[in-house]
Formats: structure tokens, C-alpha cells, sequence
């Protein structure tokens, strides 16, 4: 069968990438056409389009880059329209793909499956009217959201499981590396590492990493050593490292943070990434105008967490430091207590077991493949 997804950032290319070999393993002719990245251009197909000329975040940088938005939304109809896939998988990254969904829907009699759900409960929830009109099958990463869509808008979906467990399980389970040579490999010192994880777009980083910098530079009896994300050159970090004593070590986050004995993370997917890991982090998201943020996060949005880890586990698992309350004295004050305070180190591992029960086993890739084979074997391709 013919395969055509769209992903808009890294971790959807992560995913993506794993689906994407799940599903040659259930149907060994298949054929895969993508807007997406170079994970997934590793396990074969055409790539359109790279995410990294989709990703744009904020409403400045979205408001200058209209004209190559459109232009890519228009290639991806008229692509899709032309090789006329079996159905159309789309990945997260809700912006783009629920105006694709809706042309497709509209437009062709191909199948629509969204694997990575939107994250309408958190916002925007009016959103639930175009996914039930346009996309034919939903397949949930978060056991939390099966209530929020079947129980609450009665639209039914199916939860698979979380691919990010399936990756540090793998990894954890083939990963051999020590301390001593995770060091010598990075050209680090002995010293015990800090992690820093901020964020997978430049805009996060710019607005995320100068506090964090500031934050954890006093701990001097710590490195500081921070994940370079896909796509992000030195060059852009370094506008914003000054002369501060970290290293930038890039494609090695998994290996970072079985190594790190804190971190701080923006919030997202590494937020779930550091918790599988177990490694006591302290969440941190600065935004421009932050009162006004917080008061639209306590007034607009949905949930009472930003945070994976605590949406998951359904409490406050790790500190969330968010909008005004992302300041460098609350960053450094957290950080202080879980490199120093045991009790508080040992709550939130405990917290850490607690969410990782509630994801279930692994596996999210292969359950996600056999069921929309099977789904488009029995029902839309008949």
C-alpha cells in the first residue's frame, strides 16, 4: 500500500520514522511519500519537503513567513492529490495538518488516519469539530485522552500506547556506554553533568536557554552540558551562550541524559524523555509578556499542567517554572533542591514510577502499524 505523512518538527520525524518501519513490517510492499525528516528519509520513500522548512513558531515569525506556508500547504494538496496514496497518516503538528485533513476530506476519497493526536485539551479545543469531520481515524499516545475524546466528545479513538517509551526502553536495553567514556567521547570532564534540553525550535532556545544558562552556571561542582537539537547549527547556539561553561554536544540526548544526575528541560516530549530516564528535572518555559501568559494559562487553557510528566501521572510530579514564574532565581532554587535534597530527589522518582505505569509497556509503533493496516485491509479499501 502507498503511505503519505506529514510531520512538522524532530520529534515527529522520531516517530514517524518508527511507524514508518512498523508498518513496512505488516505490509513488506509498502510505499511511503512524506513532508517530513532524515529519520524517516533512513528508512526509505521520497521526501517532499524537509520539517525544517515548515517549522515556524510564534505569531511574528509565522506572520513573516506566510508566503512560504501557503506555497508549502499548496505543494502538499496538489502532492497528495497526484500520487493518490492509500490513506494519508498525519503526525502531530496540528497548524498544517488539519487544513490538509480537511482538503483531503473534502477533496479525495483517500482515507485520513492522525497518529499523535492534537493536543486539544489542552487548548483550542473547539479544534474536536474538524477532527471528527475530517479525520477518519485517531490513534492516542496519552492513556489520558481516551476519556477526553470518547468519554467526553464521543469520538472514538484508539490509544496505542507511547512511542517514547519504546525508545528509551530500546535504547537503555542496547546502550553500553559508561560514564567514563560518555565523557571521553564528548571531550567532558569528570565532573557529574546537568543537563540542558531547550527546546527543538530556535525561538524556545533564544527564549529558553540564556535563563537556564544563568540558573545553573553557580554549581560549579557540575558541567553543564547541553543537547543540540536537529537542524539547530552551533553558530545560532552560541549567540545565546555567551560566555558561559557549557558544552553543546549534538544526535546524543538519550546518552546525555543516562548520564546526567539533573536536568532542565522545556516543555514537551523531553519532559517525558528525562522522566523515563529518571532523571529529576525542573521544567522551565519562558515566554514574552509572562504575566500575561500565566494569566491566559490559567484562564484559556484547559489543563492544570504543561508538562507530560505531570499530565500523564494527574499531579505534580516536577516543578513547572512557566511564563512569570520562569525567572533565574526559581530556576537555580529548583535545581538546588533536586541535585541536593534526597527526600525531594526520591518523591519525584517515585512520581517518575508512578507515570511510567500509567503509559503501559512499550510497543506504541507496532500496535499503531497493525491497526491501520488491518484498518485499511477491512474497512476503507475494499
Amino acid at each position: 500500500m502507498k503511505y503519505y505523512l506529514i510531520v512538522g518538527e524532530a520529534s515527529g520525524d522520531l516517530h514517524a520514522s518508527h511507524l514508518m518501519a512498523a508498518l513496512k513490517a505488516e505490509d513488506p510492499g509498502a510505499e511511503f511519500r512524506f513532508f517530513g525528516g532524515d529519520l524517516m528519509a533512513a528508512v526509505g520513500g521520497t521526501m517532499v519537503k524537509h520539517y525544517r522548512d515548515l517549522a515556524y513558531m510564534g505569531f511574528i515569525p509565522v506572520l513573516l513567513h506566510l508566503r512560504t506556508i501557503f506555497a508549502n500547504m499548496k505543494r502538499c494538496k496538489e502532492d497528495i492529490a497526484a500520487w493518490r496514496p492509500d490513506v494519508l497518516i498525519l503526525v502531530d503538528y496540528p497548524g498544517f495538518n488539519l487544513k490538509i485533513a480537511k482538503f483531503v476530506h473534502a477533496c479525495t476519497q483517500i482515507p485520513v488516519f492522525y497518529y499523535i493526536s492534537p493536543k486539544i485539551w489542552a487548548w483550542k479545543e473547539y479544534r474536536i469539530k474538524n477532527i471528527k469531520r475530517d479525520v477518519d481515524e485517531l490513534f492516542s499516545i496519552l492513556p489520558f485522552e481516551v476519556e477526553f475524546f470518547e468519554g467526553k466528545h464521543r469520538y472514538p479513538i484508539h490509544y496505542v500506547g507511547n512511542p517514547t517509551m519504546d525508545e528509551v526502553t530500546a535504547f537503555l536495553a542496547s546502550d553500553t556506554e559508561t560514564f567514563d567514556g560518555f565523557v571521553q567521547a564528548g571531550g567532558l570532564s569528570s565532573k557529574p553533568v546537568i543537563a540542558l534540553l531547550a527546546g527543538s525550535r530556535k525561538q524556545e532556545i533564544k527564549d529558553n536557554l540564556p535563563d537556564m544558562l544563568r540558573a545553573a552556571s553557580v554549581f560549579t561542582d557540575y558541567q553543564l552540558v547541553l543537547a543540540g537539537a536537529p537542524g539547530i547549527s552551533p553558530q545560532y547556539y552560541r549567540q545565546y551562550i555567551g560566555q558561559a561553561d557549557v558544552k553543546i554536544i549534538f544526535d546524543r540526548t538519550f546518552s546525555l541524559l543516562k548520564q546526567a544526575e539533573a536536568a532542565l528541560v522545556t516543555s514537551g516530549t523531553a519532559t517525558l524523555e528525562a522522566a523515563l530516564f529518571r532523571v529529576p528535572q525542573a521544567v522551565c518555559y519562558h515566554t514574552p509578556a509572562g504575566k500575561l501568559v500565566a494569566f491566559l494559562k490559567r484562564h484559556v487553557l484547559k489543563v492544570k499542567y504543561i508538562s507530560l510528566v505531570n499530565l500523564i501521572a494527574d499531579r505534580e510530579v516536577v516543578k513547572e517554572l512557566v511564563a512569570d514564574t520562569m525567572t533565574v532565581g526559581q530556576v537555580r532554587a529548583e535545581l538546588e533542591r533536586i541535585l541536593h535534597d534526597e527526600k525531594y530527589r526520591g518523591r519525584m522518582l517515585d512520581g517518575y514510577e508512578y507515570m511510567a505505569s500509567r503509559l503501559g509497556k512499550a510497543g506504541a509503533p507496532k500496535h499503531a502499524a497493525r491497526q491501520m493496516v488491518e484498518l485499511l485491509n477491512e474497512r476503507y479499501l475494499k
